[in-house]
């Protein structure tokens, strides 16, 4: 398994909480080191730790955490985050809480996951969240696709809500891709992407949520503005590659369909176990998701 609770030690700068995003505006940027940005977004309790070691681990030295004032932080990780408050139980999606402040990180590489979701990338156990971004912007792409995979623990009697990071599991087939539509016209370069416990059990997942394409990072600029749907008002940003070549794709592993699924009174009981034959244990490495075929290098060596 990857060593989630690994830290290189280094600081990000005074750690800060702001009561708002009107607050974290007026204090926050300036608090900022030179770099991507990541923008982990606190829907429960779970594994809230892990998410965040794991990204500090890929090299986000600015890591921005939005949920409840009181969070469970150990003191290293509270020194080396800015967190938002937000009461969880407020209304919005990603985009109410992304696009508010994107004017803040024009020109920067912005990314976002949920709690209990890890980014992986083509060979980030040696290279860094840094180095992708610098790859992407010299192939002058402005945005990389993720596919947000799901996970799932293997054993549901000793993991009722669906998380285990020891026991964690995968599908390793049953993949595919839609070609996307918009008044009536297939759009060039964009795909819907289905799969996972959203496809196999897609009779408790409303249709508005059951793909897996997100487009998770990203670089902010003017007038940039994410949709509910986790796709951009710039059509260039939701294509998965240039005209020319394939592009860099990347993966966010995520136990959230899990949680959603054994959580939601109306389907817990109804799933005894998300095991099947194509299941398969979660390495917590690039290399098997690239051998899934589950994210590719482009043409980044």
């Amino acid at each position: 398994m990857m060593k989630l609770a690994e830290s290189d030690g280094r600081q990000t700068g005074r750690s800060m909480k702001y009561q708002s995003i009107n607050q974290f505006l007026q204090l926050g940027p300036r608090r900022l080191v030179d770099g991507p940005v990541g923008i982990v977004i606190v829907e429960d309790w779970v594994e809230i730790d892990s998410t965040l070691r794991h990204h500090l681990r890929l090299g986000f030295q600015n890591l921005i955490v939005i949920g409840p004032e009181q969070l469970p932080l150990e003191k290293d990780l509270r020194d080396r985050v800015h967190h938002i408050w937000r009461d969880p139980v407020v209304p919005g999606g990603a985009n109410a809480l992304i696009n508010p402040l994107l004017p803040a990180f024009e020109g920067r590489w912005v990314y976002y996951c949920f709690n209990a979701e890890y980014l992986f990338f083509p060979f980030c156990e040696t290279r860094s969240i840094g180095e992708v971004t610098r790859f992407v912007t010299e192939e002058k792409r402005d945005s990389v696709l993720t596919y947000v995979i799901d996970l799932y623990a293997d054993d549901l009697s000793k993991y009722p809500d669906g998380v285990s990071l020891e026991s964690a599991h995968l599908d390793r087939a049953g993949y595919y891709a839609l070609g996307r539509w918009r008044d009536g016209q297939g759009i060039e370069r964009q795909l819907d992407m289905h799969g996972g416990l959203r496809w196999r059990f897609e009779e408790h997942v409303p249709e508005d949520r059951r793909r897996i394409d997100r487009i998770g990072l990203f670089r902010a600029k003017k007038g940039l503005e994410m949709r509910p749907d986790h796709t951009f008002n710039d059509e260039e940003y939701n294509t998965y590659s240039c005209p020319w070549h394939h592009n860099l794709t990347a993966a966010v592993c995520s136990f959230r369909a899990a949680k959603a699924l054994k959580t939601n009174p109306g389907s817990s009981q109804q799933i005894p176990s998300f095991l099947w034959f194509n299941s398969v244990r979660f390495e917590w490495h690039s290399e098997q998701l690239l051998d899934l075929g589950l994210m590719e290098p482009g043409q980044w060596f």
